[in-house]
């Protein structure tokens, strides 16, 4: 399986934005990007033409990188996303939200999306009483993703259970922490989705 090994607070610097993929290290001092806010590299302090190529290049690659997508996979997900009804950008961001992974993070039951995309391929969740360990699953309304009942006394599900309440969680889900459960009561509307990418630029990118 293909998956990105290089390190991850440089894809931050790159896009010059915390992308939020080493968990707490990312709200610490120890942030990278605090003490170096500019792309990584012999070059990464000089000038760059910002041409609208560029700027849609680069908002497609901070999406894909915030989601733990390669690029094979983001196009398949657009073009899915340009098939649907309505609009594409959004469409996208959708999908994206619904991934299992993304539905683990978004829940607290893992600190980043990479915590939670080695969760679910180790085999710890279970959605509606079956196993699944394909990290970009996708999620319905009124699914109910649980924690294999094995794995509950695992160190993450136990720190997850205690930090639950800390971080909110998006309305469109509930958990229920008692049971160490997620209850998805319906897809997100594009405004309750709080990341932070112009999904037209995307849209532009791809129409080309």
């Amino acid at each position: 399986m293909a998956r990105y090994t290089g390190a991850d607070c440089k894809r931050c610097r790159r896009e010059k934005v915390k992308l939020f993929l080493k968990g707490s290290k990312c709200d610490g001092p120890k942030c990278p990007i605090e003490s170096r806010p500019y792309p990584p590299g012999q070059h990464g302090r000089g000038r760059t033409k910002e041409s609208e190529y560029l700027l849609q290049m680069r908002e497609k690659q901070k999406c894909a990188r915030i989601y733990g997508v390669l690029e094979k996979q983001f196009r398949g997900y657009y073009e899915e996303a340009n098939r649907k009804q309505g609009k594409t950008g959004e469409n996208l961001l959708v999908i994206l939200e619904t991934r299992l992974d993304n539905v683990v993070f978004r829940a607290g039951f893992a600190k980043s999306r990479d915590m939670a995309r080695q969760l679910v391929r180790h085999g710890h969740f279970l959605v509606n009483g079956k196993k699944v360990n394909i990290p970009s699953f996708r999620v319905s309304a009124m699914d109910i993703i649980d924690v294999l009942p094995k794995s509950l006394d695992l160190t993450p599900f136990i720190v997850a259970s205690a930090e639950l309440g800390e971080k909110a969680v998006p309305a469109w889900m509930e958990v229920v922490g008692s049971q160490m459960r997620i209850i998805v009561h319906s897809t997100p509307a594009r405004a309750v989705i709080d990341t932070q990418v112009q999904e037209q630029l995307i849209v532009e990118l791809y129409s080309k």
